[in-house]
């Protein structure tokens, strides 16, 4: 997380409510040697839980003990902000971005909780696909359905810390950040373009 206070003020509320929005990150747990054990999930994110499946195989089911802490996070619309767009002298080039870290003890619930977090999670990101039909898994053969649910299990991470870096130029002045904006419209270096100009025009309430 960005050490200047300037792009963390918003509230742990807002960031949760980011973080799941975005339905997908990347969880961490230490592993040996000093180097983390990484995974990119899709995930929910239920009062102070964040709830996601892992296959069996991964190290950090593997490694994960009931209380085990985790890391969790989430990128939003980053792009990268040239200092010509700011309209004013001596600027240096820099990169904006949303990013929100969890932190949590892990624990790998029981294995007859897996079909309804499933269910649950199919239904957050299918329902974003209307007017497509809502896909499920009642579609699939039962025994193929069975083979494939005892390759994976389903992982809890109670919440106990939430922290954001909503870093949108906002230590620039008003004319400055939303110059800058416009550049980053203008530029349409990628999809997210339009997002984070979005973001660094609006500077939602609590960044």
């Amino acid at each position: 997380m960005h050490p200047n206070p300037i792009f963390r003020t918003a509230e742990a509320a807002q960031n949760l409510a980011f973080a799941a929005e975005q339905g997908f990150g990347m969880v961490a747990l230490n592993g040996p040697g000093g180097l983390p054990h990484l995974a990119h999930v899709p995930f929910l994110i239920e009062g102070d839980r964040v709830l996601f499946h892992l296959v069996r195989s991964n190290p950090i089911v593997r490694a994960l003990k009931s209380g085990t802490m985790l890391r969790c996070v989430v990128r939003g619309p980053h792009g990268y902000i040239s200092p010509d767009w700011y309209g004013v002298p001596d600027q240096v080039p820099t990169w904006n971005y949303v990013a929100v870290q969890i932190d949590g003890r892990g624990q790998i619930l029981d294995q007859d909780l897996l079909p309804a977090l499933l269910d649950r999670l199919s239904e957050r990101f299918e329902t974003a696909l209307a007017p497509k039909p809502v896909w499920k898994m009642s579609k699939m053969d039962p025994d193929a359905l069975a083979r494939m649910m005892r390759m994976i299990v389903p992982v809890q991470m109670q919440i106990s810390a939430v922290t954001g870096t909503w870093k949108l130029s906002q230590n620039k002045d008003d004319a400055v950040r939303l110059a800058a904006a416009d550049g980053v419209v203008a530029a349409a270096l990628d999809p997210q373009a339009a997002a984070l100009a979005a973001l660094m025009r609006d500077l939602a309430v609590g960044v």
